[in-house]
């Protein structure tokens, strides 16, 4: 019995082995389908406009419901739907407070320009007035 490393005999004795074979290694099942359901909370707690939050949230129990009872292609797909009404929600939950803000932000400006062209406006009225009642 010969006991010695590396045991070439091994490898040669399968002639009818190609030199060109490969291997295929299965690294693992697809990753689990995501439902976003803290996402769709969030979004249907904090400013639910058109109802996108909601709508959200439904999709987002339907993928763990059908993640539950083993339809991973359901999953997916309820998955990818409440995530779409998740991006959606959220743009829309960041652009409407940013806008009301910048157009509150512009009104105080406006406003303040407004009131200071008027204050010029009335004083020089009353510098002008001051000074045709010293030439009378």
């Amino acid at each position: 019995m010969d006991t010695s490393y590396p045991r070439e005999d091994i490898f040669m004795s399968h002639p009818n082995k190609p030199d060109n074979a490969h291997t295929i290694v299965d690294v693992g099942a697809p990753p689990a389908s995501r439902d976003h359901l803290l996402w769709s909370v969030c979004n249907t707690v904090y400013l639910n406009l058109f109802c996108l939050g909601f709508m959200a949230l439904v999709y987002s129990v339907k993928s763990r419901d059908q993640k539950v009872q083993g339809n991973e292609m359901a999953a997916r797909r309820y998955g990818r739907k409440a995530r779409c009404y998740n991006i959606l929600a959220t743009v829309w939950n960041i652009a409407l407070p940013a806008f009301i803000l910048a157009l509150v932000i512009t009104g105080i400006v406006h406003l303040s320009h407004v009131v200071n062209t008027s204050l010029d406006f009335f004083n020089l009225r009353s510098l002008m007035g001051n000074t045709d009642d010293d030439s009378n």
